[in-house]
């Protein structure tokens, strides 16, 4: 079984708290289609590839996914269930990405893959369980805002994983837990 260390509770709470404040940002968006969203919540997780083991990663997906269904009050609905699926469908791919072309894939190209394939795992759920075969009428809008959601979110995780002083100190390991603490904060 896998214990996770201090360090790594800290990291996977910190990236798992800003996915759900980014998820209430998007929250205060109106959505072209009621369920859809852009997916800023998804740049913690992009970002979080070059930190986390499996098990870690997808506890942070987990995080994410129960931190918006909370804020967006879905916990209960079916809306919980495309999001647990797109998410996690999406973050494996992104994971196999990640670990396997890296070197030849940017942030953009793994953000793409993501959010088409959460598109597409949604799609195939509401066909299987929900809505039938109609719902292929709604794939190329879904793909559509997948994709540029995607391109946007995957340049910016892009950017900021090159630029960041504060992302570089927490990839290579050198920013300090205490950091974290309320005495850290009380001290300055």
């Amino acid at each position: 079984m896998q214990v996770f260390t201090e360090k790594k509770l800290n990291r996977i709470a910190l990236l798992g708290a800003f996915s759900m404040f980014l998820s209430t940002i998007e929250y205060l968006f109106p959505r072209p289609i009621p369920f859809m969203r852009l997916g800023l919540a998804n740049l913690p997780v992009i970002l979080s590839l070059e930190l986390f083991s499996a098990p870690a990663y997808f506890l942070l997906i987990l995080l994410k996914v129960l931190g918006q269904a909370l804020v967006n009050g879905t916990l209960a609905s079916y809306v919980f269930l495309f999001s647990m699926v797109g998410s996690f469908a999406s973050g494996l791919l992104m994971w196999l990405c990640y670990k396997a072309l890296r070197p030849r894939i940017s942030f953009v190209g793994i953000s793409v893959m993501g959010a088409l394939t959460s598109n597409m795992a949604q799609i195939i759920l509401s066909i299987s369980f929900i809505f039938g075969p109609s719902a292929w009428r709604i794939l190329p809008l879904f793909l559509g805002i997948g994709l540029v959601s995607g391109l946007f979110i995957g340049l910016f995780a892009q950017r900021f994983s090159e630029k960041s002083k504060w992302w570089e100190l927490i990839r290579q390991g050198a920013l300090k837990d205490d950091l974290l603490t309320e005495e850290a904060v009380d001290e300055k």
